[in-house]
């Protein structure tokens, strides 16, 4: 989660989309404009044949080569290979032209649009939308969609771009309504393929498929994010005392099922506290208060004085392999 960014404004982008999509003179007839150049120097080359002079021009040569030259010019066209041109003749839709070099009849037909076919991107979101349990969120999404009909998306649709904006907002919010916070948050998967086919179902009829849609980002409020993690902290702490009850419980079992094999083998105990006692008095500085009915029973003050007697030896020992300290 994050904090809200710069929302898109579907205005903005349609008209961004529109300045890009639009047919230019640029575009589409620069290989016409260098067909009519070669045109004319033809007619050129034909009006000295004809004449045998280059200042005279023959009135139908030059007629003929102007004609020509006018009509690949604004005949000849030339579409990209992801686009396709929906061509119109007197007003009514006609045929869709593209890729490569295409012919139309100047006046007559005319074209409209240039469809991209590939696979597009766009971004929508949905501001403070209520959730099913009334907690305000902002869902960020992209939407992967393509065209795969161009006569239908165009004369279906007026803009079938800012159509598909308006519907991913639309169905987002009324997903959002339907799910609880948890179940958004947990499920994002979930929640993108139920608003893919909602929206697949609404722009098939358009000639507008809808690939993919991913939930980026769901933004929850400050105060309700704070509550959150001190819920997910006391929920911890919840399980860590619950682990913790739980090994005690196994410790005590284990502990009553080793008091009924000593209570059955009183020499197991005995051994079992000598052991105990001997690896207290390995330790140094360590001190060992045993019960006088241990030591009458186990004869541990036995074993603890020569233990005692042992370190002390060991002690001397040392001392006098060091030898005496001189100043």
């Amino acid at each position: 989660m994050r904090q809200k960014n710069k929302t898109t404004e579907p205005a903005a982008i349609t008209r961004t989309y529109r300045e890009g999509r639009k047919v230019t003179s640029a575009e589409m007839n620069l290989p016409a404009f260098l067909a009519a150049i070669l045109i004319l120097l033809a007619g050129l080359a034909v009006n000295r044949l004809v004449t045998g002079q280059w200042s005279v021009f023959h009135p139908w040569v030059a007629g003929v080569t102007i004609f020509l030259a006018v009509y690949i010019l604004f005949a000849l066209k030339v579409a990209n290979q992801w686009d396709r041109a929906v061509v119109l003749r007197l007003g009514r839709f006609d045929r869709l032209k593209g890729p490569g070099l295409f012919f139309i009849v100047p006046i007559i037909e005319s074209i409209v649009q240039l469809v991209d076919m590939r696979i597009r991107a766009t971004d929508f979101s949905s501001e403070s939308t209520l959730t099913k349990d009334t907690v305000p969120v902002n869902v960020d999404a992209i939407c992967f969609w393509m065209v795969w009909d161009a006569k239908k998306a165009i004369l279906e649709v007026e803009n079938f771009y800012l159509a598909i904006v308006l519907s991913a907002q639309t169905a987002l919010r009324d997903i959002i309504g339907t799910h609880e916070l948890a179940d958004m948050l947990t499920h994002r998967g979930v929640l993108g393929q139920r608003l893919r086919e909602v929206l697949d179902e609404k722009t098939n009829p358009w000639g507008i498929t809808v690939q993919s849609v991913e939930i980026r980002d769901i933004i929850i409020p400050k105060d309700l994010e704070a509550a959150m993690s001190k819920q997910a902290q006391a929920e911890r702490e919840r399980q860590a005392r619950i682990i913790l009850g739980t090994a005690e419980t196994e410790i005590a079992q284990k502990f009553s099922q080793a008091a009924k094999e000593y209570e059955s083998h009183p020499v197991a105990m005995h051994l079992r506290g000598m052991n105990m006692l001997f690896e207290g008095l390995k330790e140094k500085g360590s001190m060992i208060i045993v019960p006088s009915s241990a030591l009458e029973t186990m004869n541990l003050g036995a074993m603890g004085g020569l233990a005692a007697l042992s370190q002390t030896r060991t002690g001397q020992d040392k001392k006098e392999s060091e030898g005496p300290v001189t100043s």
